[in-house]
């Protein structure tokens, strides 16, 4: 079912406003995100075929800088890079480019490998699983972080793809202690009933505009994995209007829930990029709405507040 439809049934049954919540001046001013193909690049310029099709011409500011597996030139950049752009005015002037990014989140299932190590991710019943690589010169930053490279533990860096193949560079979290089936439970007096809640916000590949959210019903959902988080969150519709806030940037926006995020709500982790946010990840979103509210795609987090209203 559409999620606009989706999200009109539920506001009748619940009695809600279908429209989505109204944002103020408080909310801050949301940046643009241009994600697409690189056509054509030069010091001063990229033209980027996008997601839609359409074709982008973007002035390079000189402060501009780029990230493909790490710091480069905005001009050095290979053409046919897949790129996520924050924009500035009105979208037409790049201040950051991340090329070729990927996110590999999910429980491990094997590790083989002396040198390069090779993982295999069980990422959630819709997501599938998906194989992805070590490189040696990476191995020694991510096993401070995950020391435990075995069935049943969560896994989740921030990498590259390079020739269809996706390279792990960096830790995006600490390993949770837990393995994956043994999520802790929220704290009694923290049961959701608030018209806010505080947590982590993450990012991920998947490229519908919007958010994933951990507890929402199975049947509804699809999602036999649906409905487990740390952060006593309340269960809400697919196709709900979320108001997501980035507490570090003081910027907001309305976004629908268009996925599962069953995998995000396994972890009960804490973000730190402005302080230190309470345990758990309350929202998963797409990697341009997460660069629309602020978000940087290397630091993987910010700290989160959302809402129904």
């Amino acid at each position: 079912m559409h999620v606009e439809r989706r999200r009109a049934l539920a506001a009748a049954v619940l009695g809600r406003d279908p429209d989505p919540p109204r944002l103020t001046a408080d909310d801050g001013v949301m940046l643009d995100a241009v994600s697409g193909v690189i056509l054509d690049v030069s010091p001063h310029l990229i033209i980027v075929e996008t997601d839609d099709g359409d074709e982008e011409r973007l002035v390079i500011a000189p402060w501009a800088t780029a990230w493909r597996g790490g710091a480069t030139a905005p001009a050095d950049l290979p053409i046919g890079s897949r790129v996520i752009i924050r924009a500035l005015r009105s979208g037409k002037v790049v201040d950051r480019i991340w090329a070729d990014i990927t996110r590999m989140t999910g429980i491990i299932r094997s590790v083989s490998g002396r040198t390069d190590l090779a993982v295999e991710l069980d990422c959630g019943p819709h997501r599938g699983r998906r194989s992805i690589v070590i490189p040696y010169r990476s191995s020694g930053r991510v096993r401070v972080r995950y020391p435990k490279l075995e069935p049943g533990y969560l896994f989740d860096a921030i990498g590259v793809i390079r020739d269809g193949a996706p390279l792990v560079q960096l830790p995006a979290t600490s390993q949770p202690a837990y393995r994956a089936g043994s999520v802790p439970p929220p704290p009694p007096a923290y049961g959701g009933a608030q018209s806010k809640i505080s947590g982590t916000a993450v990012w991920s590949d998947f490229t519908d505009r919007g958010a994933a959210y951990a507890m929402l019903e199975r049947s509804d959902s699809g999602c036999e994995d649906a409905g487990v988080s740390c952060a006593g969150l309340p269960y809400l519709a697919l196709g709900s209007m979320l108001y997501v806030r980035n507490v570090c940037a003081g910027r907001a926006t309305a976004l629908p829930i268009v996925a599962c995020g069953c995998m995000a709500g396994r972890f009960c982790d804490r973000c730190v990029e402005c302080g230190t946010s309470p345990r758990g990840r309350i929202v998963e979103l797409s990697a341009t709405s997460y660069v629309e509210l602020g978000g940087d795609l290397i630091k993987g987090c910010f700290n989160a507040r959302v809402g129904l209203t």
